[in-house]
């Protein structure tokens, strides 16, 4: 009986929602979850509100995390609304459970004098120096996820516009602007050190390439960073996304629109660009003194 009743609901989140392929294996994994946390052979309409909440507090037990609870809930929730439409239950287990307060953290950025230690710590005498050193520039320089940055093409680059075209989530487009220290470490490698490589044909048009003329993995990124921070002394936990992430932070500390940032990040929604306003105290507070009337030295007299 529960297997039909999950089956039954994949194929009313296919037809009626269209969700994809995806999609669908994450909200059936969410109900198997919780069927196997059930007494064997219950039904899975006979589920309590306990029982969620005790399904719920195991999930904590185990360590997992806020927003993959907050996700399971919300496919349980999904699950049960279903059969309520469909008139399979008179009330909804889930209807008056919260999902989990969910804890941003703030993310691990660097300071701008670490980015050129990163940067001064590069060999350029060796074949993949001129690379690495434009990577970093990229990925510091114009905020680019590591997919994005992999996945970078020559005909994507606009030099003379200042300009670079990128792919990101969703195969959306969008315009990210190029600075002029990325805009140079990339057009010095694509001119002296690429030049030299035996390139795949499939890949004649990938900025950014291994010594095998083969686009570069994720991975490798990766450990180009991890070794790069480990050589400059460096000691944070950094991965490439920290140089993403140094990008907004850095913009916003500086004075950037949000609006802009989130423009240039490729973010859906503004709220997420909202975290890299994790701005320092003192930061503030100096803000405060030279932009606020009631900041300024002259009001503080009395």
């Amino acid at each position: 009986m529960n297997d039909k009743l999950i089956r039954n609901f994949r194929n009313y989140l296919k037809l009626e929602r269209g969700l994809s392929v995806n999609s669908l294996e994450s909200y059936e994994h969410d109900i198997q979850k919780l069927k196997g946390f059930l007494p064997d052979n219950q039904d899975l309409k006979n589920t309590t509100q306990a029982q969620i909440q005790d399904f719920l507090a195991f999930l904590n037990e185990i360590g997992l995390a806020a927003n993959s609870q907050s996700r399971i809930l919300s496919g349980l929730k999904a699950f049960f609304e279903y059969l309520l439409l469909e008139k399979q239950i008179e009330t909804d287990p889930t209807y008056l459970i919260s999902s989990p307060k969910i804890v941003r953290k703030l993310p691990e950025t660097l300071h701008f004098h670490e980015i050129e230690k990163m940067i001064s710590s590069i060999d350029l005498s060796l074949p993949e120096g001129h690379r690495n050193k434009a990577i970093i520039e990229t990925l510091y320089g114009s905020g680019l996820r590591v997919s994005e940055l992999v996945n970078l093409k020559i005909s994507d680059c606009y030099f003379k516009e200042g300009f670079l075209r990128i792919t990101g989530k969703g195969n959306k487009m969008r315009l990210v602007p190029l600075g002029n220290a990325s805009s140079n470490a990339i057009k010095l490698y694509l001119n002296e050190n690429r030049t030299q490589l035996n390139i795949e044909p499939e890949f004649q048009d990938f900025v950014f390439l291994n010594r095998r003329g083969k686009s570069l993995t994720r991975v490798m990124i990766f450990l180009i960073i991890k070794n790069l921070a480990e050589r400059a002394g460096v000691h944070k936990n950094i991965s490439p996304h920290t140089l993403r992430h140094s990008f907004a932070t850095h913009l916003v500390e500086g004075g950037a629109d949000l609006r802009a940032v989130q423009a240039m990040l490729g973010h859906e929604s503004i709220t997420t660009t909202e975290i890299y306003t994790h701005l320092d105290r003192e930061y503030l507070s100096q803000t405060l003194r030279e932009f606020h009337p009631r900041g300024k030295n002259k009001f503080n007299s009395k």
